[in-house]
C-alpha cells in the first residue's frame, strides 16, 4: 500500500513524463491514481510540469472531494469521466492525454468510429492480448466541456468491454489499467500503435 505523500509524488512524476512526451501541452491532460477507496487527481488549469504534491485532489469513489489543495485550484473537468471508468472498469489508474498521435488517429479512423489494428508486436503491451489479435479502441465525439463526455464514454465502455481506452475526436485519449504502471504502459503502447498507423497511411501502405 502506497502512502498519501508517495502517491502525490508519483502523480507529479507522471505529469513530468506526460509533459516531456508532448502529451500535456499547455494545461492539457490529467492523471489519477486509486489507492483503496481514495482517488488522487490532478487539478484543472495547471501546467503539468509545474504540479506539486500539495496541488493534488483526493476524492472518494463517488467523485466527492475528501481533501483539496486549499490554494484556489479547481478540480479537473475530467473528474466525472474518470469516476465513470473507475466504477465501470474497477480501474487502479486513469490517464488522459492530448497526444498528437491519438488526435491524428481519431481523424484517420473518424468514419469507422473505432481505431483498429492487428498483427503488431506492441499489441502485446495491452493486457491479455497477443500480437496477432485485433485491437479496437472506440472513438467518441468531443464536447465543449469535458465533464459532458462521461455518459458517452460510459456507453463506449459497455460496447467495447475489452478496450483499455477511449479516443475522443480531435481531442485525445483516456487510458486506464489495473494500476498506474499498467495504465502508463498501455498509454505508451497505444501511442506507438497510433503513430505507426498514421505513418503507414501517410506513405500509402
Amino acid at each position: 500500500m502506497i502512502n498519501d505523500q508517495k502517491i502525490r509524488e508519483l502523480i507529479c512524476e507522471l505529469c513530468q513524463n506526460f509533459y516531456h512526451a508532448g502529451w500535456a501541452s499547455g494545461t492539457g491532460g490529467s492523471i489519477s491514481v486509486r489507492e483503496g477507496s481514495s482517488i488522487y487527481m490532478t487539478p484543472s488549469g495547471v501546467q503539468k510540469d509545474r504540479i506539486k504534491p500539495e496541488d493534488i485532489f483526493e476524492l472518494d469513489l463517488f467523485g466527492d472531494i475528501i481533501s483539496d489543495p486549499c490554494n484556489g485550484l479547481k478540480l479537473s473537468q475530467c473528474a466525472p469521466v474518470f469516476i465513470k471508468v473507475y466504477n465501470i472498469r474497477n480501474a487502479g489508474s486513469v490517464l488522459h492525454s492530448h497526444s498528437k498521435n491519438a488526435v491524428l488517429a481519431t481523424i484517420l479512423f473518424a468514419k469507422n468510429k473505432v481505431f483498429s489494428v492487428s498483427n503488431m508486436e506492441m499489441i502485446k503491451g495491452i493486457g491479455g492480448m497477443r500480437a496477432s489479435d485485433t485491437l479496437e479502441i472506440p472513438i467518441i465525439a468531443n464536447t465543449d466541456f469535458e465533464y459532458d463526455l462521461a455518459d458517452t464514454l460510459a456507453e463506449a465502455l459497455q460496447a467495447y468491454p475489452k478496450s483499455p481506452a477511449v479516443l475522443v475526436q480531435n481531442h485525445g485519449i483516456y487510458v486506464w489499467g489495473n494500476d498506474w504502471l499498467q495504465a502508463k504502459t498501455q498509454a505508451e503502447c497505444l501511442d506507438y500503435l497510433f503513430d505507426i498507423e498514421v505513418r503507414r497511411q501517410q506513405i500509402g501502405l
